[in-house]
């Protein structure tokens, strides 16, 4: 196998212990130069972290004939040109999530990888951790029986303590993020539904903002039907108080139930059947996007297949927006 050599584009707070780190840590891969447009912290990041390169520039960065592939982890409204430029230079990108502002963008990067001769991977990184991994395993045996509903239940403050809250603070700026904490959290939930259940046969929802604190929706409820039956109902309120904040999916089955947490730990699975209750629960892990990253490389190096392709993240990036539309008007 050859070795990806990787920049990283937005060198920013996901990439300091989330995912940069691993991309050096797994086989076959190094990260060889970071970006950001602050050249002080780019230089700062590159001296702490033990990297030979940096830049202030993205073109840059992607000029670098070192580089092979390049890790998009800019705020979601720069992914589709960083995307789009490193394609036509024939790069492999790895995109953080969400891939894009909204479907439309997305649909514009598939396009542009049918013509290039780079690979393109989604940052749904929890697809490769090992407690969802179990929890698709739980669901594939069939444990619970057959799948009749899930419920998930995401309630958090205004300012939710699982989001690294930087000043700028621009997940609350639709214009960067394409939305709020829905946007940003949501992506790793509605994929793992995707993953879990396949291909959706209906979903619409509603966003709304209750409290005015920022310019974005801060309640949204959505509704996903999938072709094999299951069907999932969300909430997710970001103006609660820190008392009823909850990280909750509950899968209810023919035959009993499995319940976990999405982003808080402890990472423990809840198993009921016949009666019984079982707690599996897994340690964390120090770069939780290692796993996944280790799954892009083998892709990159046509060693395995696509962990999350475009495709997979266009039909994400569809159901968000269906839950975010504004409401038609009544007839």
């Amino acid at each position: 196998m050859s070795k990806i050599t990787w920049g990283i584009i937005g060198c920013g707070n996901v990439t300091e212990k989330k995912s940069g780190p691993a991309l050096s840590k797994v086989p076959n891969s190094k990260l060889i130069a970071v970006m950001r447009r602050n050249a002080e912290k780019a230089a700062d990041y590159a001296r702490r972290h033990n990297i030979g390169k940096w830049y202030a520039d993205g073109e840059q960065l992607m000029n670098d004939p070192e580089i092979n592939s390049v890790y998009v982890a800019t705020p979601p409204a720069s992914h589709i040109d960083y995307t789009l430029s490193a394609l036509k230079k024939g790069l492999n990108v790895y995109i953080e999530k969400p891939v894009t502002l909204n479907a439309a963008e997305a649909i514009k990067i598939a396009e542009a990888v049918k013509q290039s001769t780079g690979k393109v991977s989604i940052a749904h990184y929890r697809r490769a951790q090992p407690f969802f991994l179990k929890i698709k395993e739980l669901l594939d045996t069939k444990v619970i029986g057959d799948v009749r509903t899930v419920q998930i239940r995401m309630w958090q403050s205004r300012k939710p303590a699982l989001i690294t809250h930087l000043e700028d603070n621009w997940r609350i700026n639709p214009a960067l993020s394409g939305g709020g904490y829905f946007h940003d959290l949501s992506p790793h939930q509605l994929d793992l539904m995707l993953y879990f259940f396949g291909e959706p046969e209906y979903y619409n929802g509603r966003g709304l903002n209750q409290s005015g604190a920022n310019p974005c929706d801060d309640n949204v409820s959505g509704l996903l039907i999938f072709k094999n039956g299951v069907v999932v109902n969300g909430s997710w309120c970001f103006n609660v108080t820190e008392e009823e904040s909850i990280d909750r999916c509950e899968i209810i089955g023919s035959e009993g139930s499995i319940s976990f947490p999405f982003f808080n730990a402890p990472h423990t699975i809840t198993l009921k059947v016949g009666g019984l209750e079982e707690l599996i629960t897994f340690p964390s892990l120090e770069h939780v996007q290692q796993p996944m990253i280790e799954k892009v490389v083998n892709y990159f190096n046509g060693e395995g297949d696509n962990p999350c392709s475009i495709d997979d993240a266009i039909v994400l990036m569809k159901i968000i927006d269906a839950f975010t539309a504004p409401p038609n008007p009544p007839q």
